[in-house]
């Protein structure tokens, strides 16, 4: 997703309710999109090792996550909006 498509989905009800939330507050995900977006519109040069470890971060969670595609029609599900709050959309 492009940093305008994930910011405008973290706005939404669907992207605030999908995930796992600590203590009733943000989802992880949620977080994590926020920081993504962060990074996307920053310069590949000035990202930080914090910022390429949590990217590395994102992949595995974009990959294990994709390992567990269920099935069925998947476009109106909390797997995807997961997905989505992590910066990927699996109906692209």
């Amino acid at each position: 997703m492009t940093a305008t498509e994930l910011e405008k989905w973290l706005k939404t009800d669907e992207s605030r309710r999908a995930g796992q939330h600590k203590d009733g507050g943000e989802s992880v995900g949620h977080e994590s999109g926020r920081r993504i977006v962060t990074m996307l519109r920053t310069k590949k040069a000035e990202l930080s090792e914090k910022d390429e470890q949590h990217m590395r971060k994102v992949v595995g969670y974009v990959h294990r996550h994709l390992a567990q595609r269920p099935s069925g029609d998947v476009e109106n599900t909390t797997w995807r909006y997961s997905l989505m709050n992590w910066g990927h959309d699996p109906c692209k």
